[in-house]
């Protein structure tokens, strides 16, 4: 025991040797309050941050232990007083950090202890004064920072020069960054696609759905020799032209912004009003409007297109998702339920636009990434005033044309209706009080004349009533109300709405805050100014992370992964580019089209990339397992729509009629709660393309489900795409499969009576592709075996009719 008394003792006059000259670098020599304040900040704190913060903080109190602040390290904790200042051996923050007779010191629990170094610069300390610098909160380091790749400025990339390797790949940009990056890796590319191949591929990519035997034959005979550069680009031009795009690329941004028909929760009401919105961001597509714009419509268009509901509309974003529509009468549990419903709209924005996990800022500091607390209550001052529910949405003119008519009906009903007050209060004082001069005959005469003349004006009302209800009302749609909200808004210490800590105001992220876009709006009396605020601030010329986000996601849809291959998380915990220079390069070309996709589209789909095979090669496969590096185009199953879409089209019973409310696989039920049944049956009424169908919250629709169509519950940036034993058991057992194998037969015998012909058309409007004389001859033996119908079935059931190559 003193020998370990004396050791420790000759250590801290060893350490306090090394301190001192510490101290001197500091300037601390003159022990002026100032200097002692700055060796705090300098020294000390980022010790106490890195190594004692993350468990001992408001959010996290372990031991009821907080050392982010000084009045709290002044309370103590279960260990008794943290802090003592001038008296480091009575305050156990030093005492439980430094090794007694030998042993572990007790904390950290977790990580490394401090050095021998630390501990003395923090009993030094104490024995200073414990000095804190005003205001200064402790705050425990991200993983990542300013410095993190994601949130560096787009660089300026120039496509390299590569001087070896097939001569097409050196000629477009797009193939330059990949062909470069597989040689590093010791790889090489596939040949290119065949004209059926590239063709069904590029059909279904962008429009989710196959293409015509017609448009077939066509592209075939334009590339006799192989793949023609002018006969794909006028097909890529033909399909970006077509409404059909819309639908499916619109699909896609659906996932990404968890557009959902009911709301949620264990309520889950349906909503039957907000497909307009749906129908906003279709025509948004094929309008190729500028995604910077199609932002600033998402978060303010009822303040940029007021009174034009084309833009108006397009804000419903912010109440696309899920909300708990129960409500509560307790307030703590009422204002716990709005900062949930505040939370769905952070989240949603700062993944879908950002890629960033901001909700995760929602108690603490985001622990892996450079979000603050602060950031994330920013965004909530920023929605504070955003509203669940439907709202009236109309032009003016349209608002003034239906006023000009009611506003004769409405002044006559009015002066009807006061007449017939004044007449009731007459009669009523003639019961009451009789004039002493009047007769009964003449008081009988009165009140009967006064009793004729009301009779006649209910009616006269009453049909002014049916006159004014026929006038049709304007649309009401679920597009979110919008309240004044002037603060002053806090940090919840926790996330709990009831332990409020600084005031912050509606600005951007702090990281960004070096940038000439940083904004911050002080004056909270015109909520739109927040949400306008920052959209200009997501859609800067500064601003990296949006264009960055963006161009991956459209990366990620043609090629079944993106250069990130986390596409809503750019942040720490998210995966890391495989061509960093190449995103860059192609999120500068977004910005510099104006932000339209089409022409980005074109860039990446004219690619040799783009049109290469899909067949596997053993040895680069053993390099790049996940075609990652694109030395092969990567194989995809459809998805649950394209899959659904494409039985209708073959069975040629798809109705192509855009917009309007949606058709449902369902039958909705509501008594306390909302109930959604599986329609065993699917009538003619549902052959509607699947982006149309009415997508309810927690309601399984077979066929859709089975092949992982989400559940928009929440936001879904990259579907996934399993292999289930109940897939296989829908495709042949299901009503609508059975339905579709009967529709596809009656449409082959309309064909032609010769058997070979049917079967040519089955594989083209199934695979794409032309029989070979032994699939002729196979199928022919399959139909004299089960009849048409079920060789049929058998085409919808096969691997090949739901796979792109």
């Amino acid at each position: 025991m003193r020998f370990a008394l004396v050791w420790r003792l000759l250590n801290s006059m060893f350490f306090a040797v090394a301190f001192c000259a510490l101290l001197s670098q500091h300037g601390f020599a003159e022990d002026s309050n100032e200097q002692a304040v700055k060796f705090f900040r300098e020294t000390v704190a980022p010790v106490l941050a890195a190594k004692c913060v993350g468990c001992h903080r408001a959010d996290n109190l372990k031991g009821q232990f907080d050392i982010t602040t000084p009045q709290n390290l002044l309370k103590g904790g279960e260990s008794g007083v943290a802090l003592v200042p001038g008296q480091p051996l009575k305050s156990s923050l030093y005492l439980r950090t430094i090794p007694h007779e030998g042993e572990k010191p007790e904390m950290p629990e977790k990580g490394e202890a401090l050095t021998e170094l630390e501990a003395e610069s923090l009993r030094q300390w104490i024995s200073s004064g414990a000095p804190w610098p005003e205001g200064f909160v402790l705050k425990e380091k991200s993983k990542a920072d300013a410095s993190f790749w994601s949130f560096q400025p787009l660089a300026h990339v120039v496509p390299p020069d590569v001087k070896s390797g097939p001569e097409a790949w050196r000629t477009h940009p797009i193939d330059r960054f990949l062909l470069q990056e597989m040689q590093a890796k010791g790889l090489f590319p596939n040949p290119p696609a065949t004209p059926n191949e590239f063709i069904r591929r590029i059909t279904f990519d962008l429009t989710g759905l196959p293409p015509t035997p017609e448009e077939i034959e066509q592209f075939v005979q334009a590339c006799p020799n192989g793949l023609h550069d002018a006969a794909i680009e006028q097909l890529i031009d033909r399909l970006l032209a077509s409404p059909r795009y819309g639908e499916q690329w619109g699909r896609h941004w659906l996932d990404v912004i968890r557009f959902g028909e009911s709301r949620g929760y264990e309520r889950n009401e349906i909503i039957t009003n907000l497909w307009p919105f749906r129908d906003y961001i279709i025509r948004s597509f094929n309008e190729d409007k500028p995604f910077d714009r199609m932002i600033h419509e998402h978060l303010a268009g009822d303040v940029i297109g007021k009174d034009q509901p084309k833009i108006e509309v397009g804000s419903a974003f912010l109440v696309a998702g899920p909300y708990d529509d129960v409500g509560n009468q307790d307030a703590v549990a009422a204002a716990q339920i709005r900062a949930d419903q505040m939370d769905e709209m952070i989240r949603a924005t700062g993944e879908a636009f950002l890629g960033l996990s901001i909700g995760c800022a929602r108690c603490h500091d985001h622990k892996f990434d450079p979000i603050l607390a602060r950031d994330y209550y920013a965004f909530y001052a920023t929605f504070a005033g955003t509203v669940h529910g439907p709202r009236e949405v109309a032009t003016l003119e349209a608002r003034q044309a239906r006023a000009a008519t009611l506003e004769p009906l409405q002044k006559l009903k009015q002066s009807k209706q006061n007449e017939k007050t004044e007449i009731e209060k007459r009669l009523a004082e003639l019961k009451k009080t009789p004039p002493e001069s009047a007769s009964e005959n003449s008081l009988e005469d009165s009140i009967a004349t006064l009793q004729d003349r009301q009779g006649l004006l209910k009616g006269e009302i009453a049909e002014l009533d049916t006159q004014i209800s026929k006038i049709p009302a304007l649309p009401v749609w679920w597009v979110g109300n919008h309240r004044s909200a002037p603060g002053p808004f806090h940090v919840f210490v926790g996330g709990n709405p009831q332990q409020k800590s600084e005031i912050v105001l509606p600005s951007g992220l702090d990281v960004f805050n070096t940038l000439p876009s940083k904004y911050e709006v002080a004056d909270l009396t015109h909520e739109a100014t927040r949400r306008v605020a920052l959209a200009k601030w997501l859609t800067a010329p500064d601003q990296p992370l949006v264009p960055r986000v963006l161009a991956n996601r459209i990366w990620q849809y043609h090629f079944g992964s993106g250069i990130v291959d986390t596409p809503s998380d750019f942040g720490y915990l998210g995966g890391r580019p495989t061509h960093p220079a190449l995103l860059d390069w192609i999120a500068g070309e977004l910005v510099k089209s104006g932000w339209k996709l089409k022409p980005l589209h074109k860039l990446i789909l004219t690619s040799q990339a783009y049109r290469q095979s899909s067949d596997w090669r053993d040895d680069p496969g053993k390099l790049d397992a996940a075609s990652r590096l694109l030395w092969r185009f990567p194989p995809r199953r459809l998805s649950a729509e394209e899959i659904r879409d494409s039985m209708l089209n073959a069975a040629g019973m798809l109705n192509l009629s855009m917009g309007g409310p949606g058709f449902r696989l369902y039958e909705y039920q509501q008594d306390n709660v909302a109930t959604y049944v599986p329609k065993d049956v699917h009538g003619p009424e549902t052959y509607r393309r699947t982006v149309y169908h009415h997508t309810a919250r927690a309601s399984r629709v077979d066929v859709l489900t089975d092949f992982d169509c989400p559940d928009p519950a929440l936001a879904e940036p990259r579907r996934a795409s399993t292999t289930t034993p109940l897939q296989a058991l829908t495709m042949m057992n299901h009503q609508f499969s059975i339905d579709m194998a009967t529709k596809f037969a009656g449409r082959l015998e309309q064909v032609s009576s010769d058997m070979s012909a049917r079967i040519q058309v089955a594989y083209l409007l199934a695979y794409g592709r032309s029989p070979t004389d032994r699939e002729i001859s196979q199928a022919a033996k399959v139909i004299q075996q089960v009849g048409l119908k079920g060789f049929c079935h058998a085409l919808l059931n096969s691997n090949e009719f739901i796979f792109i190559r």
